[in-house]
């Protein structure tokens, strides 16, 4: 169908122009406008091809000033098919061209402005930028309320998932509650499948350390038997995953070697009495190795302590008093070992004591001597008391025993043994008592034993006291044969 001259003339002079704003029905361009049919011209800035009335194509027209967005022009009619005409020459910068008169929407559908666009830029640029709480009005504009509604869904989920994501990190990573997963209402297709990548991350992360905590959780309660799978569903761990696990492994291994050694180790020096154990635990270093070390030293200096304090005991217990502990000690054991040797010092001095006054009084016959231990309490002092009233004694025993028999000796029978005796010495005391009053009964003219007194009698009181010297060793003989009879 042929255009109408009126509007090839119009089309003519808008290319001459060079005006963008005017929508001309030649082929259905329009500058600015958004003519289905035709080409669509951007801000105004479009180059037209206008049709001629016979229908060849018209020359291109120069580049034209910006002009004002025009109007919808209306469709206008297709021309029959012309020859190719040759190219036009330039044209000159025209006048801005009149707007058009709005016009109807073609049959294709609607054409929408930059100005009706312009929120849903905006709307994609503050998305684009992370900003998810934006939302577009709602409208009834045909497809472009759609695009506005669709718009909105797809933000209120992108929103909706950076919400859960931040919720989930915050309760799992800060919370430490591990048990936590995304949820994400409505999603479907990759939306689903990104929820269910996050809850497997999740897992996936929370599984080795739940394990993690669990057999330190072992450790802490003193179980030692527990260790850190190394797979996950069948599937190994690998990664920072797997050296972690491997390290707690290890570092439950060791502990679990130097608590067996040190147990051990405790058991044979502590109860058993086995001096001279040491711990060995393989491998270890740092920490462990200083206190597989520490372990040794204290079972080692025990050892040597508690040997050397046996050695000197044994000598005590077998007479040797110069023996003393000499081992390094600290703290009790170096109390002990004073103690020990101030003991030996006293026992010592204690036998040398009594060996002296033993050898004095009963090998010497020094009566007299006393014991003298210095520095002595208890049973020590009790035993120095004891030997020293022992030698007392035995002293005061032996010398009046020596007093009445030297009187005696000297024909002096008034003496008697006067000083406190018991057991054998009293019977000694006794005896030599009856001895003496036998003796000065004899030697006053009595005759206890029935024989030899009526002689003694005739020979006279006046020859009796010249005699009695004379009868001194006769008097003895008779004492000494006398207890026979």
């Amino acid at each position: 169908m042929a255009v109408k001259s009126s509007s090839a003339k119009r089309a003519g002079a808008n290319e001459q122009a060079g005006s963008v704003g005017s929508r001309a029905d030649a082929n259905g361009s329009a500058a600015n406008g958004n003519s289905r049919n035709g080409r669509v011209a951007r801000n105004g800035d479009a180059r037209h091809r206008a049709t001629t009335q016979d229908g060849a194509t018209g020359a291109t027209g120069a580049t034209g000033a910006i002009g004002a967005t025009g109007a919808v022009g209306t469709k206008g009619a297709t021309g029959a098919t012309g020859t190719t005409g040759t190219a036009g020459a330039t044209g000159t910068r025209g006048a801005t061209g009149a707007t058009g008169a709005p016009g109807a929407p073609g049959i294709a559908g609607a054409i929408y402005s930059a100005e009706q666009l312009q929120p849903l830029l905006r709307a994609l640029e503050l998305a684009r930028a992370g900003d998810f709480s934006v939302r577009l009005p709602s409208t009834r504009n045909g497809v472009l309320s759609e695009i506005y509604r669709v718009f909105n869904d797809v933000i209120g989920l992108n929103e909706n998932m950076a919400k859960e994501i931040v919720r989930v990190g915050k309760i799992v990573g800060r919370e430490g509650r591990m048990t936590e997963r995304a949820t994400l209402k409505g999603a479907s297709g990759s939306w689903a499948v990104s929820t269910d990548s996050i809850n497997a991350l999740i897992e996936d992360l929370a599984r080795p350390t739940t394990e993690v905590a669990r057999v330190i959780t072992a450790v802490a309660d003193g179980d030692l038997s527990q260790k850190m799978a190394l797979e996950i569903e069948g599937t190994p761990v690998k990664g920072e995953f797997l050296r972690i696990g491997t390290t707690v492994n290890t570092m439950v291994a060791q502990l679990s070697s130097f608590a067996a050694e040190v147990t051990r180790v405790a058991r044979e020096v502590g109860t058993d009495g086995k001096l001279g154990g040491q711990a060995q635990v393989k491998g270890v270093s740092g920490t462990w190795k200083d206190l597989t070390d520490n372990v040794n030293v204290l079972a080692g200096n025990l050892t040597d302590q508690v040997r050397n304090i046996a050695l000197v005991t044994t000598a005590v217990a077998n007479g040797d008093l110069s023996q003393k502990i000499t081992v390094d000690a600290r703290g009790e054991i170096l109390e002990l070992k004073n103690t020990i040797n101030v003991m030996v010092d006293q026992l010592n001095s204690f036998a040398a004591e009594v060996t002296r006054v033993a050898k004095e009084v009963g090998t010497e016959g020094k009566l007299g001597g006393q014991a003298q231990v210095k520095d002595v309490s208890g049973t020590w002092k009790d035993l120095t008391d004891n030997v020293n009233v022992l030698a007392g004694n035995l002293t005061d025993q032996v010398r009046n025993i020596a007093l009445v028999t030297t009187a005696v000796a000297k024909g002096d029978l008034s003496q008697k043994i006067t000083v406190n005796a018991r057991g054998e010495i009293l019977e000694l005391k006794n005896t030599i008592n009856t001895m003496v009053d036998q003796l000065s009964s004899f030697a006053s003219g009595s005759d206890p034993c029935g024989e030899g007194s009526r002689e003694r009698r005739q020979a006279g009181r006046a020859g009796r006291r010249a005699r009695r010297v004379g009868h001194l060793k006769g008097l003895t003989d008779n004492v000494n044969t006398w207890p026979a009879t």
